[in-house]
């Protein structure tokens, strides 16, 4: 197989038309355009799957996007990069999900991975060489049938233009095109002859959306489907010791009852059948480990691990000597914050349909993780991987919840055990109760501040699990899962003496990923903990971190931080109403956010929350406005509300009356300024989540003079 790098400099020919990359299997061809100018050589080759980008000779373009589309518009923004090299209009290329293929793994997470709000930053450079190289080819060959300079030779619409109006189609040129070496020293377009890329557009799925065509996962059909319902241990980890099915075997619609490596499933004519026979399972359940498990047992056992944090920590970055300084300061400040487990709540429940066709198996599910889910499909189904397919459906809300793949093997062991197709769906209740849930953390953070209210130490030791010490156990054996120091290690704030460190301690369950991972976590406990330092040197918080960011080389610290507090009026807000403010660096994105807040009866009234980012270039203003908006959103829910508590392994929440999202009318204003930026692309799915919970944390401290160091905030009584 070849490398990524490889790839981008190779060329395939197949079918008469041009094929970049190599060719996958697991991909269905897309449905042909109808004919146009015959091509030159092979008028009628036909339409195959390639790993990439293929224009086929009746002029149609296919781009296979190797990023899931969960709500973020890569199909959009992915799709428009490529169509600015091509010189076609971006809604005119045909889009489709990408197979599992080492030729796309994510080049900065190092696997088949769509996540970490990569998807900009990682294809800004390897999709427009992609379009680069076949634009340059497809100029070669107009070239060569012409006999003419290529340098003579523009690209406009889908063809190639001599000086004197003289048009080939792309379609046209495909095959001799395709024909030709790899060009050397492709150069993608310059930013200041983009067309399309930073114009904001309409996104090209939203038409899909709203008509119901859009195939997500919880919509697949099949002939001869049948219906799965799953009962897992209502005990983490727990398994099945025995079960009795004879009530639900007469019930109507009801086909089969398996027990699966995650549980037993029940298969009828009908989800609802399957779901309420399902529901009359006598299972008995092996609690395994966690049969005692709980909140108050996890919470203590940070604290314990915290209490000895020492030794066994270890040291992200380590400047200056900050227990020194500590030591000698006559003014230190010391807090201990803590975070909850959350659960990702995606609107779709997980679900998976397998169809067995012949030695094969099919899977189409809302997956993050292409080649982890031909894993688990090949080894649930009994088949190598070359047999193992994956269709990636439109994903009804990611967070990273589909990185995980354990939504997988109860269908496609269904489906081998029946030779029919089989869709297992989960309920919200079970989604709920069986998540991969954010890890609790404990934060110790301690400063020393000088006579003159500037920092001379800030010490910050975090302590709980490693999602990556499960996920990729040797990516962390030498170093600190990076994971878990975001929003943390790279603290900008002048100080000499600056410790950052992190104790691993594991809690029993499986924990996952969740969107914006340890921003969240670290940007809450150290911007909270700002706010303290700024009041103990009697400072305003702004100008406290504003003054605190004068020897700070990257000036977009401060763009940020500036233009977010005038554009909300710092210090001026109405009568009645508070203010917190909170800065962060992360997904090379750089933001600042205000929140403006009230108590009605005790409670806090969100108002308005004031953003301003700088992500540097973007290919789409309008997905980028919309996601800092959803983030914004997504934040505010588990700032308030979120907390998943578990009693004697089994976790209290069932669906959305107990694990609260933020309402419409709870929802405030929302002021988003985009700082026009020629920076590297940064990412945007993720980073304004985890500035919301410590901006309004210190809003109520404005307001009511109470710090508070845990979340949810409804856990102290002002939700």
């Amino acid at each position: 197989m070849n490398t990524r790098r490889d790839f981008l400099k190779s060329s395939a020919v197949a079918g008469g038309g041009l094929l970049i990359a190599i060719q996958l299997p697991g991909c269905a061809p897309a449905p042909a355009p109808a004919p146009k100018a015959a091509a030159l050589g092979n008028p009628t080759a036909p339409v195959q799957p390639s790993a990439w980008l293929r224009i086929g000779t009746d002029g149609g373009i296919t781009f296979l996007v190797d990023k899931s589309e969960m709500g973020q518009g890569v199909y959009t923004s992915l799709t428009t990069l490529v169509a600015e090299e091509l010189d076609v209009p971006a809604n005119s290329i045909h889009f489709e999900a990408a197979p599992p293929g080492d030729v796309y793994v994510n080049g900065l997470l190092g696997g088949q991975i769509t996540g970490g709000s990569t998807a900009v930053r990682e294809g800004w450079d390897k999709i427009r060489k992609t379009g680069a190289e076949v634009r340059a080819r497809l100029v070669q060959a107009a070239a060569e049938h012409w006999k003419v300079d290529a340098a003579q030779l523009r690209t406009e619409n889908g063809a190639v233009v001599k000086s004197d109006g003289t048009r080939l189609t792309y379609g046209q040129l495909a095959t001799a095109a395709g024909a030709l070496p790899a060009p050397a020293n492709v150069t993608p377009k310059a930013v200041s002859a983009f067309t399309q890329v930073g114009k904001p557009t309409k996104r090209f799925d939203t038409p899909l959306k709203v008509n119901g065509t859009a195939p997500y996962g919880i919509d697949q059909r099949f002939p001869n489907m049948l219906f799965g319902a799953l009962a897992q241990s209502p005990v983490l980890g727990g398994s099945v010791k025995s079960f009795d099915d004879s009530r639900a075997k007469g019930m109507p619609g009801v086909q089969n009852i398996l027990q699966t490596s995650t549980g037993v499933v029940v298969l009828a004519d009908s989800w609802w059948q399957a779901r309420k026979a399902r529901d009359v399972l006598d299972i008995q359940w092996d609690a395994g480990p966690n049969a005692t498990l709980s909140n108050a047992s996890i919470s203590a056992g940070l604290a314990d691990a915290l209490a000895k944090h020492g030794a066994d920590a270890k040291v992200a970055r380590n400047d200056g000597d900050a227990d020194a300084a500590l030591a000698k300061s006559k003014k230190k400040v010391e807090a201990v914050y803590e975070l909850p487990l959350l659960a990702h709540a995606t609107l779709e429940p997980q679900n998976c349909t397998a169809v067995p066709e012949g030695d094969a198996m099919h899977i189409y599910a809302p997956t993050q993780v292409q080649q982890a889910a031909q894993g688990a499909v090949a080894k649930a189904a009994g088949v190598p991987l070359e047999k193992a397919f994956v269709h990636t459906t439109y994903l009804g809300g990611g967070f990273g919840r589909r990185l995980e793949v354990d939504f997988i093997p109860a269908a496609v062991e269904a489906a081998k055990a029946v030779n029919r197709p089989v869709k297992v769906l989960w309920t919200r209740e079970d989604d709920t109760t069986h998540d991969y849930y954010r890890p609790p953390y404990r934060h110790r953070c301690s400063a020393a501040l000088t006579p003159d209210g500037k920092l001379a130490a800030w010490k910050f030791e975090i302590c709980g699990p490693s999602v990556t010490s499960r996920w990729a156990p040797a990516a962390v054996e030498k170093q600190i899962d990076p994971f878990v120091l975001e929003a943390a290690q790279n603290y900008p704030y002048d100080a000499e003496n600056v410790h950052v460190s992190f104790l691993q301690h594991e809690i029993g369950i499986n924990v996952g990923y969740m969107r914006s991972v340890s921003h969240a976590t670290n940007c809450f406990a150290a911007e909270s903990f700002m706010d303290e330092l700024a009041y103990a040197a009697g400072k305003d918080p702004y100008e406290f971190r504003h003054a605190m960011l004068e020897k700070q080389a990257d000036p977009r610290w401060r763009q940020v931080l500036e233009h977010a507090a005038a554009r909300a009026g710092w210090g001026k807000a109405p009568a009645g109403r508070f203010q917190g403010i909170a800065l962060m660096q992360g997904y090379d994105t750089y933001l600042a956010l205000v929140a403006e807040i009230s108590l009605e009866n005790g409670k806090v009234r969100v108002h308005k929350i004031t953003s301003a980012v700088d992500l540097g270039q973007m290919v789409n203003p309008s997905i980028v406005d919309a996601q800092i908006r959803g983030g914004i959103l997504f934040g505010l829910s588990t700032a308030l509300w979120g907390d998943i508590t578990i009693d004697k392994g089994v976790v209290q929440q069932k669906t959305f009356d107990t694990y609260r999202l933020v309402r419409m009318n709870e929802a405030p204003q929302i002021d988003v300024e985009i700082i026009a930026s020629t920076e590297k692309p940064g990412g945007i799915g993720e980073p304004s989540v985890a500035l919301v919970a410590p901006a309004i944390c210190n809003a109520i401290y404005a307001a009511t003079k109470s710090r508070i160091r845990s979340l949810p905030i409804a856990k102290h009584g002002f939700a």
